[in-house]
């Protein structure tokens, strides 16, 4: 489990398939993934992801984000890991509605940018996004990722966004600095 300012990722469990179900067979939530909408069964759906999490895929890291509180509001993943490229692709969805605009995507993304520079060596993070997602745009930039080309793919058009190892590194950097910067706390007094 990694614990930020305002979410955890963790593993994702049987307690989260409802919600999963219910993300992937929204026609809105899956329209800004750039998926179809999900038409089978819970059984067989739930049948499928209990099978996911006990035989998980080598190339693709999946975690529930949950609030400090412990509510489930979304996934997040990195997929595609290329070692002789040295590069990943990442993916977030903040299905719970009420969790939008609250910073709650931001607070993932960096997290789990964090957690894959600190435990590998891959020097690029990519993702892709629908051009007209502009709240997941800005949420990206937000965590460093510049976009970085454009392309069109069964019928969406999408933006191509990255952040390299050396913009992650001069990120920390520049936090490190603000933390410093920041003038100490004083104490009330009592009297």
């Amino acid at each position: 489990m990694i614990t930020s300012k305002k979410v955890r990722l963790r593993k994702r469990g049987l307690a989260d398939a409802l919600d999963s179900y219910v993300w992937q067979t929204d026609p809105e939530l899956v329209r800004l993934d750039a998926t179809p909408v999900l038409t089978t069964t819970f059984a067989r759906y739930l049948s499928d992801y209990l099978s996911e999490i006990r035989y998980p895929s080598p190339n693709k890291y999946v975690f529930a984000i949950e609030t400090l509180a412990g509510k489930h509001i979304g996934t997040c993943s990195y997929y595609n890991i290329n070692e002789t490229k040295g590069e990943v692709e990442l993916g977030i969805m903040i299905g719970n509605r009420d969790c939008w605009d609250k910073g709650y995507g931001a607070d993932a993304v960096t997290t789990l940018l964090d957690n894959i520079y600190r435990a590998t060596s891959l020097n690029r993070i990519y993702l892709k996004t629908i051009d007209s997602n502009h709240r997941a745009q800005r949420c990206f930039k937000k965590c460093g990722f510049t976009p970085c080309g454009r392309f069109t793919k069964d019928g969406y058009d999408f933006v191509l966004m990255e952040i390299y190892r050396k913009q992650w590194e001069e990120r920390q950097i520049e936090k490190a600095h603000s933390v410093e910067a920041r003038p100490p706390l004083q104490a009330n007094s009592l009297s």
